[in-house]
């Protein structure tokens, strides 16, 4: 799932740090040293160009709270499932998923936990759209789903309302029956977070073949009065002393900063149908759940009202224990880069025999009159904000999927029994050179220094390597997705936020080693990198939706599941009438996250802390 698109605006932004020669042009880079037998993708450091950036433009982050009334049930024998969805418009009628939120089972008046996130620019109409959906299926793909209703408005309609409350419309000047959606905005100013360890003991047994299913729902009270939800817990299931799982809330979201402000504590037993009970709540603040750590815990009792005013020897439905609260900095994409962080990219560019003869019209690779294809335009568009983040301009580029010359035998190859061999080998599998596929060769063909020049330098490359190789099969990801992953292997055992890798794969979908590609992703996840998939034609994308893991966590064919999710695709032809930088906007839009998101997971602060967040 996508999150905030600021990669669009980063590309006019960076530019402000591009190295300058004479006139204001830009310096010709010598080509690197040769590195090796391995060749390392070149890193690039983005702190300077981020300190520019920050005196460019100022942005400020909004948290969106969302809720509903009077939701219309499209399922029959029980209320409706819905989860909302944030879009931003990204020109025309182009429309990119920003976030969503959780489903909410069984209920036709949610409060939904999961805040989204959105940068606001004063000096910028931010159009956008929010949709409301009635979600049956484990598919991430909204359109099976049944639309409850959604609105369209602006980030300034919001901000200026602080509380914006619009009636829901099935389409526009069609109402969605009563329903009503509220959405509340909170401007981000501290970055610090808190985190939770919380278990109970003895809770009150509420189902009637079992004990209960409890879950925890945290309030902080708001400027008039009112509760507002700010977390919801995990259920464990058919346990009366549950342990949930550690959490972290960002502290402005928790509390708003106010250490001494109201928090409600609510602990229910989960029902399917929605008809939830509640076993019990206290109020705290953030002040006494600090007091919590070590061999000291917090404890409070679970108090429920009616059992409380009806029973005079009531005394509690269970204790809940504060293990552990701790404050901690969140560290953003910014203050990794900005401390010292080095991004790398490497590019893909599928070869194989699905594409279609070059020299017909009909083939994906073929390039026209006008001297495009959708290659071509997919390289340019991502590249062009890609080549921002690189002040040499020097990127390795390679193809899969083809035999290449001089001796059609180079680079990580595999061996298929040809049609023309002559060797009457029986099995699947040949030594014959007319067999040999490389799934991993230099665009340039010089497999010592695969860097080309600029986003120029890879269109080239492409152009002069196309009439010279022949196109073949299978279409094998998994070689060039590990051979990125080696080098971040190598990064990774630094210990340190020193670099992160992006792979940007163009493709036309037709993947031959899915299970070997699942497993390298699985792998990749546990490294600092990231994959970018273009999908290019109008084949069947399913594998990469699936390698996407947006409907469910990616598992490798053993079960082993994906560490974090790192692979984010984008099929190029629903961006065929759309402005260029809506392509790159949503296709870099995950990558800031999924970044933050590694090192968070592994514990590291950015090299250099930004001067703000040293201890």
């Amino acid at each position: 799932m996508l999150s905030s698109p600021r990669w669009a605006s980063w590309s006019s932004i960076l530019a402000l740090a591009r190295p300058r020669g004479k006139g204001g042009k830009e310096p010709r880079c010598a080509a690197p040293p040769h590195p090796g037998p391995g060749v390392h993708p070149r890193p690039v450091h983005l702190a300077a160009a981020v300190e520019r950036a920050e005196m460019a433009q100022c942005v400020t982050k909004v948290e969106l709270s969302i809720s509903c009334e009077n939701l219309i049930d499209k399922d029959v024998g029980s209320k409706s499932d819905p989860l909302c969805v944030l879009l931003q418009n990204v020109g025309g009628d182009q429309w990119a998923e920003l976030d969503r939120t959780e489903k909410i089972k069984n209920c036709q008046k949610p409060e939904f936990s999961k805040k989204l996130l959105i940068d606001y620019y004063f000096e910028k109409v931010q159009k956008l759209k929010f949709g409301v959906y009635d979600i049956d299926n484990k598919s991430y793909d909204l359109n099976d789903d049944d639309y409850l209703g959604g609105v369209e408005c602006t980030l300034g309609q919001i901000v200026s309302s602080k509380t914006l409350t619009r009636p829901l419309e099935l389409k526009k000047g069609k109402p969605a029956g009563k329903g009503t959606i509220k959405i509340s905005a909170e401007e981000i100013k501290d970055t610090r977070v808190v985190s939770l360890e919380i278990e109970a003991q003895n809770l009150d047994k509420k189902d009637f073949l079992g004990k209960s299913d409890p879950f925890l729902e945290f309030y902080k009270q708001n400027d008039g009065g009112k509760w507002q939800l700010v977390y919801r817990s995990e259920v464990i299931k058919n346990n009366l002393n549950p342990c949930w799982k550690k959490f972290s809330v960002p502290l402005q979201t928790f509390c708003g900063g106010d250490f001494n402000k109201p928090i409600k504590v609510h602990c229910t037993d989960y029902d399917s149908d929605g008809s939830h009970d509640i076993i019990g709540s206290f109020e705290t603040n953030l002040s006494q759940l600090q007091k919590a750590g070590g061999s000291s815990l917090v404890e409070f009792e679970c108090i429920h009202p009616g059992k409380k005013q009806k029973k005079k020897s009531y005394k509690n439905s269970g204790i809940v224990r504060i293990k552990s609260c701790k404050i901690e900095t969140d560290y953003s994409f910014l203050d990794y880069v900005m401390g010292g962080c080095q991004i790398n990219f490497t590019v893909g560019i599928d070869f194989t025999g699905s594409n279609g003869y070059p020299k017909s019209p009909d083939s994906l690779h073929y390039i026209s009159p006008n001297g495009i294809n959708e290659y071509l335009t997919a390289i340019w568009s991502v590249g062009n904000v890609v080549q921002d983040y690189d002040t040499d301009k020097l990127f390795p580029a390679f193809g899969f999927g083809a035999q290449v010359p001089p001796n059609w035998q180079v680079g990580f190859s595999e061996f298929r029994h040809h049609p023309l061999c002559v060797c009457q080998c029986l099995t699947k599998w040949c030594k014959c050179s007319l067999s040999q596929v490389s799934h991993e060769f230099a665009l340039n063909f010089n497999p010592n220094n695969p860097y080309c020049q600029g986003i120029q330098g890879i269109v080239d490359a492409y152009r002069q390597a196309l009439p010279q190789i022949r196109l073949y099969g299978p279409t094998n990801f998994s070689p060039i997705i590990n051979h990125v992953a080696r080098f971040a292997a190598q990064s990774a055992q630094q210990g340190t936020a020193a670099q992160y890798f992006v792979l940007l794969i163009i493709t036309d979908g037709e993947i031959t080693d899915l299970d070997q590609t699942r497993q390298a992703v699985v792998n990749a996840s546990k490294l600092p990198m990231s994959v970018i998939i273009i999908g290019v034609g109008s084949a069947d994308f399913k594998a990469m939706e699936f390698l996407d893991g947006d409907d469910g966590v990616l598992r490798s064919l053993t079960g082993e599941p994906a560490a974090r999710d790192i692979v984010q695709f984008v099929p190029f032809r629903k961006f065929q009438n759309a402005p260029r930088e809506a392509l790159s906007q949503t296709v870099l839009a995950e990558v800031p996250k999924q970044l933050v998101s590694y090192y968070k997971m592994q514990g590291w602060a950015p090299v250099k802390l930004p001067g703000a967040k040293q201890e």
